[in-house]
């Protein structure tokens, strides 16, 4: 049986179910700490994980309290979206993959506290992953994740406001 590449991937690379889709596995957790100015405990100066999205999946609707860059590393491109943590303004995406005239390009940061969701931009004549890597500073911890509420204000907000994104709660 020979297995997709994104089957190889998931084998080669140990990666996990994530809690908000795809497949994950952290790659490196600094040993040296920062104490976040807004309150929050020490953590590792930096996290990196690699993540990645078969073409069925899609990253929720989330938010991380510390700044986390996205580095495409292969397959599809990838819709990134944000917004603004109150949901004023419009979700904005930007395309991450490999440089081209459409303006994808290979990285991205999403700033502390903005709402972000992903889903490869899939096409019957394109792959079916996509892979990329998220480092987050100061260092990921799940204290600092929450998931959009399916029945918050922000969920009833995004499918009264942009109902095309709501799958993505």
């Amino acid at each position: 049986m020979t297995l997709t590449r994104a089957q190889q991937l998931i084998e080669a690379l140990h990666l996990q179910p994530h809690p908000e889709g795809g497949w994950y596995r952290e790659t490196f957790r600094s040993g040296a700490v920062s104490t976040p100015v807004d309150g929050r405990p020490p953590r590792s100066a930096l996290t990196t994980i690699y993540f990645m999205l078969e073409a069925h999946q899609h990253s929720r609707w989330h938010r991380v309290l510390s700044d986390e860059v996205w580095v495409f590393l292969e397959g599809v491109p990838l819709a990134l979206w944000t917004c603004d943590a109150n949901l004023r303004t419009a979700p904005a995406h930007v395309r991450l993959g490999a440089v081209d005239v459409h303006g994808t390009r290979p990285q991205h940061v999403v700033p502390a506290g903005q709402w972000q969701a992903a889903r490869p931009i899939v096409s019957h004549a394109t792959g079916d992953y996509t892979l990329v890597a998220c480092t987050v500073a100061p260092g990921f911890d799940f204290a600092d994740f929450s998931f959009m509420a399916g029945d918050g204000d922000e969920a009833v907000a995004m499918r009264h406001h942009w109902p095309d994104l709501a799958s993505l709660i």
